[in-house]
C-alpha cells in the first residue's frame, strides 16, 4: 500500500474543477451568475469554437478593484457570504469556486473596473500561475476571457460534443438565466453572428411575468395559450405561466423552474408538474412551463451540489401541495378551453395541399351533395338526455329515447349565451359540428364525454370517500421501521382512501382492506410505494393517482362511443355539459376534445378576406 501523501495544489484544483466545470455551458453559467450577483443590467456573451477556443463574458456590474482581483481567483474566497452561516443564501454564487476552477483548466484573463473609480486592472491566471494585477483599459464592470478550455485536462476535452451541440447547451443556459432575470439585457454571439438577444423589460408581479420574453423562448403560440399562475401559502409564493394541456411537447426542454430566481432542475417540482397534469396528458407528453417559486432563504437549501441546480426544501410537502394545487386550480378555472394551436393546425389541413400559403382550389368531392343529407340527419334510437333542466342532478344520462325529431324542429339555443354554440350536424357518427356566435366548433363526442364522466367519478371520490373491499386473507407487508411509523401516523387518511392497515410487529403492517375501485392489486407494492411517498412528501400520492387512473379507465369504457348516432338534443346536451365541466378541452389521454374555428378564419379559406 503506497504511503499517504498530500496532493499538489494544482492537481487538487484540477480535480475540484471537474465538479464545477463540466463543459463550456458550465463556464457560461458560472460567469453570468457572477455578473448578475454583481448587479449587472446587461450581460454579453461571445463564444468561439462552441466555447472551446473562447468564452467572453462582459457585464456592467459593480466591478472589482485591483486589490480584490488576486482574491477573486483564490479558492473559497467570496464576497457573497457576510458571515459563516449557510442558512440565508440570497445570491446565485457563494462557494468561491468558479474562477479558480476555470483558471485551473483554461487560460483566464480578467479586466475589471469598479463603478466609482476611474481605474481598471487586469489579472491573468494560467496553469495555476497568477500574473498581475496591472493597470489596463476597460469600462466600468468586468470582462472575463476564457481561452483554450480544458487544455490542461485533455481527457475532458475529448468528451465534449460537437461545436453546435456545445453552443446550444450554452444558449439554453443563457435562456434560463434570461427568464429568471427579465430586467437584465442578455446577448449571445457565436461565429460572428447573433444567436440570442434579449432587451431589458419591466418586471410584473413575478420575475419573468412579462410574456414577451417567454414567447420568444417558448414559441409564438405560448403567450395566447398560457394560463397565469398565482398562489401563496405560509410565506411561499408561486407565480408564472403554464400551457393549456392541448399545447404540449414530447420533451421537457421547455419547462423552466426557478427558486428565488435560481434556475433549478428539481425532482420534487418536476413530480408536482406531472401530478398536476396527470389526467390531462399522455405519459410521454409535457406541458410548457415557466414557474417562479419565492420563499424565505432559510426554507430552502441550495448548498446541495457544486452546480447549484439542485435544491432541498425544508417542507417539501408544503411546496408540492402549493404547486399541484395552484396548477390544478388554474387549469380547472379555464374549463373547456383548448389551445388555439389546435385550430391553427386544422386550418392548415383545410387549405389546399395542407400548406398555409398554398395556391389553387381544392377539388369538390364527387357526390358531396348526396352525402350531405346523410350527414345532416340526426340519428334515432338511444340517446343522451340532458337532465340538468329536470329535478335530478345536472348530468348526461344514457337512456332510451323516442325517435329524434327532424333537424328543422330541433330547439335553437341562443348562440351568444354558449361558448360552444348550438349543434348543427353529426359527421361520421362521431364528430359534432356546432355553430357559435362568431365561428364553428367540431367536437369529438367520445373524447368529450370521456372527460365529463371522468370528472364526475373524481367528484364522487372526493365527496363520499372510497368503497373498500375486505381481503379474504389479510396480507402482511414487511417494511423498514421508519416506513412502518410513517404509515401508522397516516392510518386515518389512508382509511379514507380505502386502505385499512395496522401495525404488525416492529417491521411490518397487516393490510385488511383495499380500495374496491382498484380491483386486483399488488398489495405489497402499493403499500411500499405509499410508505416511500409518506416518508418523502408526507402525503399518500401514489394511492390517489392510482385511483384516478382507474377512474380514467372506467370513464373511457363508460362514455359515448365513436360510431354512436346522436340526436340534436343529445348533441346540445353534450355541449352544455362540456361548458360546465373542468378540463373538458382535452380527454383523459391529452387529446383535444374540440376544434374551434373563427368566422374570419373560415372566410379567409374561401378568399373572402
Amino acid at each position: 500500500m503506497p504511503a499517504i501523501r498530500v496532493l499538489p495544489e494544482g492537481l487538487v484544483n484540477r480535480i475540484a474543477a471537474g465538479e464545477v466545470v463540466e463543459r463550456p455551458a458550465s463556464v457560461v453559467k458560472e460567469l453570468v451568475e457572477n455578473a448578475l450577483d454583481a448587479g449587472a443590467g446587461r450581460v454579453d456573451v461571445t463564444l468561439d469554437g462552441g466555447g472551446r477556443e473562447l468564452i467572453l463574458v462582459e457585464d456592467d456590474g459593480c466591478g472589482m478593484s485591483a486589490e480584490e482581483l488576486p482574491l477573486a481567483v483564490r479558492r473559497h474566497a467570496t464576497s457573497k457570504l457576510a458571515d459563516e452561516q449557510l442558512v440565508r443564501i440570497t445570491t446565485l454564487g457563494f462557494r468561491g469556486e468558479a474562477l479558480p476552477s476555470i483558471g485551473a483548466v483554461a487560460r483566464l484573463r480578467i479586466v475589471s473596473r469598479p463603478r466609482d473609480t476611474g481605474d481598471a486592472a487586469e489579472l491573468r491566471l494560467e496553469g495555476g500561475l497568477v500574473e498581475g494585477p496591472r493597470p489596463a483599459a476597460g469600462r466600468p464592470g468586468t470582462r472575463i476571457e476564457v481561452r483554450d478550455l480544458f487544455y490542461r485536462t485533455p481527457a475532458r476535452l475529448k468528451f465534449l460534443k460537437s461545436e453546435r451541440a456545445e453552443l446550444e447547451a450554452a444558449a439554453d443556459t443563457l435562456r434560463r438565466l434570461a427568464l429568471a432575470h427579465p430586467a437584465v439585457g442578455f446577448s449571445l454571439r457565436a461565429g460572428g453572428r447573433e444567436v440570442l438577444a434579449f432587451a431589458p423589460q419591466p418586471e410584473g408581479l413575478a420575475p419573468g411575468s412579462g410574456l414577451e420574453r417567454l414567447g420568444r423562448v417558448m414559441g409564438r403560440e405560448f403567450p395566447e395559450n398560457a394560463l397565469e399562475i398565482e398562489a401563496e401559502r405560509e410565506g411561499v409564493r408561486l407565480a408564472g405561466y403554464v400551457s393549456l394541456p392541448t399545447l404540449s411537447r414530447n420533451h421537457a426542454r421547455l419547462q423552466f423552474l426557478f427558486v428565488n430566481r435560481r434556475p433549478v432542475q428539481d425532482r420534487l417540482l418536476k413530480g408536482a408538474l406531472r401530478a398536476a397534469y396527470s389526467d390531462l396528458l399522455f405519459h410521454d407528453r409535457h406541458p410548457l412551463v415557466a414557474l417562479y417559486l419565492e420563499l424565505p432563504p432559510e426554507l430552502v437549501d441550495v448548498n446541495v451540489h457544486p452546480a447549484k441546480t439542485e435544491v432541498r426544501f425544508r417542507d417539501a410537502a408544503q411546496v408540492r401541495g402549493l404547486v399541484v394545487g395552484g396548477l390544478k386550480r388554474a387549469l380547472a378555472e379555464h374549463g373547456h378551453r383548448a389551445s388555439s394551436s389546435v385550430g391553427d393546425a386544422a386550418l392548415q389541413a383545410f387549405r389546399p395541399g395542407g400548406h398555409p400559403h398554398g395556391a389553387g382550389h381544392a377539388a369538390v368531392p364527387r357526390g358531396l351533395a348526396e352525402r350531405a343529407a346523410a350527414f345532416m340527419a340526426p340519428g334515432p334510437a338511444t340517446a343522451l338526455r340532458d337532465v340538468a333542466q329536470g329535478p335530478a342532478h345536472g348530468e348526461l344520462a344514457l337512456d332510451a329515447a323516442p325517435a329524434a325529431r327532424p333537424f328543422a324542429s330541433a330547439p335553437e339555443p341562443a348562440l351568444a349565451g354558449y361558448p360552444l354554440g348550438a349543434a348543427r350536424a353529426q359527421l361520421h357518427d362521431n364528430y359534432i359540428v356546432a355553430q357559435t356566435a362568431d365561428g364553428l366548433v367540431i367536437v369529438d363526442q367520445h373524447a368529450a364525454h370521456e372527460r365529463i364522466v371522468y370528472e364526475r367519478l373524481k367528484g364522487q371520490l372526493a365527496e363520499g370517500g372510497v368503497r373498500r373491499q375486505a381481503l379474504l386473507l389479510p396480507e402482511v407487508v414487511e417494511l423498514e421501521p421508519a416506513e412502518q411509523r410513517a404509515l401508522g401516523e397516516r392510518a386515518d387518511e389512508l382509511a379514507e382512501l380505502g386502505l385499512v392497515l395496522e401495525p404488525f410487529g416492529g417491521e411490518a403492517v397487516l393490510v385488511r382492506e383495499t380500495p374496491a375501485l382498484l380491483g386486483a392489486v399488488s398489495v405489497a407494492q402499493l403499500v411500499r410505494d405509499l410508505a416511500g411517498d409518506l416518508g418523502e412528501l408526507g402525503s399518500a400520492v401514489r394511492l390517489r393517482e392510482a385511483l384516478e387512473r382507474v377512474a380514467a379507465t372506467m370513464a373511457c369504457h363508460g362514455s359515448v362511443r365513436s360510431g354512436r348516432r346522436l340526436s340534436l338534443e343529445e348533441m346540445n346536451a353534450l355541449l352544455r355539459d362540456m361548458e360546465r365541466t373542468p378540463n373538458s378541452g382535452q380527454c383523459n389521454h391529452g387529446r383535444p376534445t374540440y376544434i374551434m374555428l373563427g368566422k374570419d378564419a373560415v372566410e379567409r379559406l374561401f378568399g373572402r378576406r
